[in-house]
């Protein structure tokens, strides 16, 4: 009874507005009491079922109980608890006691966990947080709740995901990582297409009216389905479980519409359209989500044109959440999909990208530019480079860098475009200031292919006697030798991001690194090669300063005619007086 008196203690401390919304605490619930929930079966008509409250399970949680019911009427008894039911309002004697939110899988009986309103209604106090400013990954999205009875476990009911627009691959190439969140992806189940960009009547929506978290908007759209809760004025409470559990949010909302049931075996589930705009989603937590009607959320614009040898066959128009976990992700998908609905899934196959990240109030851009060429995954390797992209500069941590658009332009190709680094040659082995020296590298691909490049580099007057090292490589290893020394470290401002972004090299290219064995310091992201002695020593004894043994003099690039280079190898010259 602790926990209850806890539950009591806080509701009682609630701002009064929520008295309007008659609640009754989970401490005055009592087994054999009987109640109506309400959701919607079909179109928008919110029906009744009824509940027989058959206990309350205390402490599942921090501070946290359930009410275990068991729910009848309508079309229950042969489907069960259906997915998209999330956040089902439950009344006794006209007071709302919370949300369906748990259910058994597999279970023959409907019998499902409610949510006590006591702990939804206090997520609305809880402060507003940023994520943690660093790269994170999906998985790092705590999972789904569930509470232990032996060998069954009562979970939060899934959250069906529709997807529109999306490949049936796309898909099932994401789909782990959604079912672990708790999320069941559904693809064409979303009738309609994508939900109308238009802000809606407010008036329409009632407890147990059925909306969607739209996570993308356009050609290709997410939405997740549950059902509003409870209404206070302009505040909504939903689902009576997390959603993604990402805290302070702004994610829209719309208003959905059930077309049909569709009775599983293990959760059944309903086939819904998202219709017109209703609000913003702006906290989810472990116990609810809640939100604001008439608000519209600032989405990030993407444009995807895929080009095949040089012939249009796609472009494609969305509208993502802006948010530093979901936004990557999102556009992972996106471009996966992009290319999955074009492009073969195995064999041959090269793939160019060009795009940039636009934001707001800055003229400077982050690009990217880079090409794939493989037997297969070329599409997860394009879209996984564009996701990591995006992830880098939204956790960087500096909010003057807000993300006005996206724009990607994907060019493929049957042939593998690709060339490794073969032999290097030198003009000459010893050289003098003044003197220029000729490098040639000569690139090997399939089917007997070869392709020569040469560059030149000028010996400077004055240049320091000794070895001096030519490197021809790749773009990835280019990237990593000039950026080893800074990469860890995190950027002082937006100015080094964008920079540091924009220095890594595309693989399009081979790279000559003119370079010294002599030490290397990275300030502020970039490098001071080869300083004087007394400042070397200095500078060696900063901890906080990133060295390097290797200093470089100069990069020439060298053009590899839209191939993928792979490989590196390196010559020396001696420098004589």
């Amino acid at each position: 009874m602790f926990a209850s008196r806890c539950l009591l203690t806080l509701v009682l401390s609630l701002p009064t507005a929520f008295a309007a919304l008659n609640i009754m605490p989970v401490a005055d619930v009592r087994a054999g009491m009987h109640g109506v929930g309400k959701t919607v079966f079909k179109g928008d008509q919110v029906d009744d079922f009824d509940v027989e409250i058959l206990g309350v399970l205390e402490n599942t949680g921090p501070k946290q109980s359930i009410i275990l019911g068991k729910l009848s009427g309508g079309p229950l008894e042969h489907t069960g608890v259906l997915q998209g039911m999330s956040g089902s309002p439950v009344y006794i004697n006209g007071k709302l006691i919370g949300a369906v939110a748990m259910a058994f899988p597999y279970s023959k009986d409907p019998i499902a966990g409610i949510r006590p309103i006591e702990e939804m209604l206090r997520v609305s106090s809880l402060p507003s947080s940023a994520l943690p400013l660093r790269l994170a990954g999906l998985a790092e999205i705590p999972k789904a709740g569930s509470v232990g009875f032996g060998d069954s476990r009562m979970t939060d009911v899934s959250t069906p995901v529709s997807f529109s627009g999306f490949t049936s691959a796309a898909i099932e190439q994401f789909a782990p990582q959604l079912r672990g969140l708790g999320l069941e992806p559904r693809q064409g189940i979303s009738l309609g297409g994508a939900p109308i960009d238009r802000m809606g009547d407010p008036s329409k929506l009632q407890p147990g009216s059925m909306i969607s978290v739209e996570l993308m908007m356009g050609d290709m759209s997410v939405g997740a389905d549950g059902t509003l809760t409870a209404m206070d004025g302009n505040q909504i409470y939903a689902f009576g479980h997390r959603f993604l559990s990402i805290g302070t949010s702004q994610i829209p909302f719309t208003r959905s519409e059930v077309t049909a049931l569709l009775a599983n075996v293990n959760t059944s589930f309903k086939i819904s359209s998202a219709r017109e705009l209703m609000g913003v989603i702006s906290q989810d937590r472990d116990t609810a989500i809640t939100g604001t009607l008439g608000v519209r959320a600032a989405m990030i614009p993407v444009d995807i044109a895929v080009t095949q040898e040089g012939t249009p066959v796609g472009n494609y128009h969305m509208q993502i959440v802006n948010d530093r976990l979901l936004s990557p992700y999102l556009l992972q998908m996106a471009v996966f999909s992009a290319l999955d609905a074009t492009e073969r899934s195995t064999g041959a196959l090269s793939v160019g990208v060009q795009g940039a990240i636009a934001f707001e109030n800055r003229s400077d851009t982050v690009k990217m530019r880079n090409i794939y060429a493989t037997e297969g995954g070329t599409a997860n390797s394009a879209s996984l480079n564009a996701a990591v992209t995006l992830s880098y500069v939204m956790q960087g941590g500096f909010d003057a860098l807000k993300v006005k658009s996206i724009s990607l332009q994907l060019e493929s190709s049957s042939r593998k475009r690709a060339l490794a680094v073969g032999q290097v040659y030198v003009s000459k082995r010893e050289v003098k200031p003044g003197d220029t020296v000729e490098v040639t590298a000569l690139f090997d691909g399939e089917d007997g292919v070869e392709m020569t490049r040469t560059a030149s580099y000028t010996i400077p007057p004055g240049a320091p006697t000794g070895a001096l090292n030519f490197t021809v490589s790749d773009g990835s290893q280019a990237s990593m030798t000039d950026l080893r020394q800074t990469i860890g470290d995190s950027p002082v401002s937006p100015e080094q991001l964008i920079s540091t972004v924009n220095r890594i090299r595309s693989s399009d290219s081979a790279y000559v690194r003119v370079w010294r064995p002599e030490p290397a310091f990275a300030v502020q992201g970039e490098e001071m090669a080869s300083p004087p002695p007394s400042l070397a020593l200095v500078m060696g004894g900063t901890a906080s300063l990133a060295q390097s043994k290797n200093a470089k003099v100069t990069e020439i690039v060298m053009d590899a005619g839209g191939n993928m280079v792979s490989g590196s190898k390196t010559v020396q010259v001696e420098v004589k007086e």
